[in-house]
């Protein structure tokens, strides 16, 4: 019999054309609406084996296939983050299922949780999936445009000297060091919380980021000052293997109650933690670091992304713009007979 009932629930059962046993529920107590999903399934077999149609991929299915082709990826812990956010949301679809609407309410929740551009970098790993499922595995024919916000990538938010150290005394002992840390070297913040200490050379004053944990996918090395040592010599006998931890496991995740209560003590607005690396690249911009050197000692791609800190260095333009003084506008007030001051 191909329909039965399993408590008060009916549930199918039959041979699909490629000999597949089937049996699940219908999920209903509705004879005539258990009847109905059998015969569309049973269709829906026909028509994958004799018309070639593709069979439902469920959004589980592409994320474990997606996370195994993309181990390689530096940020391969992250994707595993968002997709666990994601799973609520998707985990329980179809791809033919994951529609614009769908999407939509995922775009909305998180850029109404965090940010915009936070928001944009979910949607986009959508995308990669959908797309890939699509173009590469072939196992959709069609997907939805997924749109991203505008968003300006200019955004640089530095703070002073002062609110740096205010920043640092407010915050937790184990968040304190690695924020002085990023002030002395800008590194990312995975950079850092996943720092080792056999990426370290305290006598030769330098640390290495290998290409694999670089964002750039290049690795870099780290020129350490007198500021960034301090730090470590704080930390040496803290934990055999990495440089920052909390309860003996690396500092993951730096945007905490403690550094939210921390921004509100010191009384800073609109910072984030990446614009600790902001504030050390203005820092060295307004020292006199030119631009080339920050790209490289950031471990930037292109000239182009540091070129976000360019007005900040205007003291080399001085001279230029002195070249001109007391020359054509002097000489026309004069002509005319205007009294010069």
């Amino acid at each position: 019999m191909s329909l039965y009932k399993r408590g008060n629930t009916w549930w199918i059962r039959f041979t699909a054309p490629n000999g597949k046993r089937i049996r699940e529920s219908t999920g209903t107590q509705d004879r005539t609406q258990a009847q109905e999903f059998h015969d569309r399934l049973k269709v829906k077999y026909w028509k994958i084996q004799k018309l070639g149609d593709k069979p439902d991929r469920t959004w589980q299915e592409a994320v474990v296939r997606w996370l195994k082709e993309t181990s390689h990826k530096a940020d391969h812990e992250r994707d595993k983050e968002k997709l666990r956010w994601l799973d609520p949301y998707l985990g329980h679809l179809t791809l033919t299922q994951v529609t614009r609407e769908v999407i939509e309410t995922i775009a909305e929740t998180k850029a109404r949780e965090t940010s915009s551009s936070t928001a944009n970098r979910y949607l986009a790993l959508v995308r990669a999936i959908l797309r890939r499922s699509r173009d590469d595995w072939e196992w959709i024919y069609l997907i939805p445009t997924v749109r991203l916000y505008k968003v300006s990538n200019r955004r640089v938010r530095w703070i002073t000297y002062e609110e740096a150290r205010h920043l640092i005394a407010a915050l937790p002992p184990h968040l304190a060091d690695l924020a002085e840390f990023t002030l002395a070297t800008g590194l990312r913040q995975r950079n850092a919380s996943f720092l080792r200490w056999d990426q370290i050379d305290m006598q030769r004053h330098v640390a290495w980021i290998h290409h694999d944990e670089a964002k750039t996918q290049k690795a870099f090395s780290v020129p350490l000052n007198q500021d960034a040592l301090k730090v470590l010599r704080r930390r040496l006998g803290r934990n055999p293997l990495y440089v920052f931890t909390y309860r003996e496991k690396p500092v993951k995740c730096c945007s905490t109650k403690a550094w939210k209560r921390a921004l509100a003590k010191s009384g800073i607005r609109d910072f984030r933690w990446h614009d600790l690396r902001h504030t050390w690249a203005s820092w060295h911009v307004q020292r006199g670091t030119s631009l080339q050197e920050l790209m490289e000692l950031g471990g930037w791609s292109s000239y182009e992304m540091v070129l976000r800190y360019a007005h900040l260095a205007s003291d080399h333009l001085s001279h230029a713009a002195s070249r001109i003084e007391g020359t054509n506008l002097a000489h026309l007030r004069i002509k005319k007979g205007y009294k010069t001051s």
